[in-house]
């Protein structure tokens, strides 16, 4: 008895990809970021970054990441910190400003956010949105941190820690395959989805046992999370609430939305936007009063 055939592909489907010994990097393979990803860290241009008259120097975008620092910084300055007065300033990832000089200078990974604290001599950088985090929360004498020795501080600080390890899930892993890579890959969305569908259940199920994630208050644990879990709850990120039945997860859904009614966090989420509604694009802040009088619709309306 002959064997079957060997099934045969699709005329239109390309063959297998089969790593070479040694990878090179293919531009035209890159998706919507290709013209800014390169395997190579450092400067690609010379460009000085803007100061303004604050000890604390901003630069960021409004992306989950930078959200984290604006809403941080504006807590702080509800809380009377007048110490946590700042300059933010937007840098336009797309166009490659992370890749100039002075940037790198600030943070040598290239990313937002980056964060430079001038009241010291000299002055210091942080980078990585946890990071800055924690560093805010200690400068200003442990604000929205538990204390030392407090069982809710190591609470808030493995939650913390659990979005800087999560979150590359969600937003390189799901986020990619979903909306940015050149081609749906089945495999690819399907993997990414299971994780951040798990994830989504960790954070559900914590929420329901607990108002916030480590423990009764507001901590950075949660400044941390609600940007990248929070925006995804509402099906703000990706476009992808009902594929992910994001409403399934009430508890999530009910931290989210008391978060979201902060007027900190609702003034954080303006800072450094340069897309959407233009009242809700603050593209710079140098003052309280900017959000009253810099929005893109009142400078609109000022032209």
């Amino acid at each position: 008895m002959n064997a079957p055939p060997p099934d045969l592909p699709a005329p239109d489907t390309p063959p297998p990809y089969v790593p070479p010994k040694v990878w090179q990097g293919n531009r035209a393979n890159g998706g919507r970021f290709a013209n800014i990803n390169r395997p190579t860290a450092g400067a690609t241009h010379e460009r000085e970054l803007p100061q303004g008259r604050h000890p604390l120097q901003l630069y960021s975008l409004a992306t989950p990441n930078g959200v984290k620092v604006t809403v941080m910084l504006e807590e702080l300055l509800a809380l009377g910190h007048a110490g946590a007065e700042y300059d933010a300033w937007p840098v336009r990832i797309n166009d490659g400003e992370q890749f100039g000089s002075g940037f790198v200078a600030v943070n040598p990974n290239s990313k937002i956010p980056a964060l430079l604290d001038r009241s010291t001599t000299p002055a210091v950088r942080v980078f990585e949105s946890g990071a800055i985090l924690l560093y805010l929360a200690e400068k200003f004498g442990g604000a929205l941190l538990p204390p030392q020795g407090d069982a809710r501080r190591a609470e808030c600080l493995s939650w913390l820690f659990w979005q800087m390890g999560a979150a590359p899930y969600l937003g390189g892993g799901f986020g990619h395959f979903y909306v940015y890579a050149p081609q749906k890959i089945e495999y690819a969305i399907d993997r990414y989805a299971m994780e951040v569908k798990r994830q989504l259940d960790v954070l559900d199920r914590r929420l329901a046992t607990s108002a916030y994630l480590a423990g009764d208050d507001y901590t950075i644990a949660d400044i941390a999370v609600w940007p990248w879990y929070g925006a995804l709850a509402k099906g703000l990120l990706y476009d992808a609430g009902e594929f992910l039945a994001v409403h399934e997860y009430r508890h999530l859904q009910r931290w989210t939305d008391t978060i979201a009614q902060r007027p900190a966090v609702q003034r954080g989420r303006r800072v450094n936007r340069t897309w959407g509604q233009p009242a809700s694009q603050l593209h710079e802040r140098h003052d309280a009063s900017d959000f009253d009088t810099r929005t893109q619709d009142k400078l609109a309306v000022g032209r």
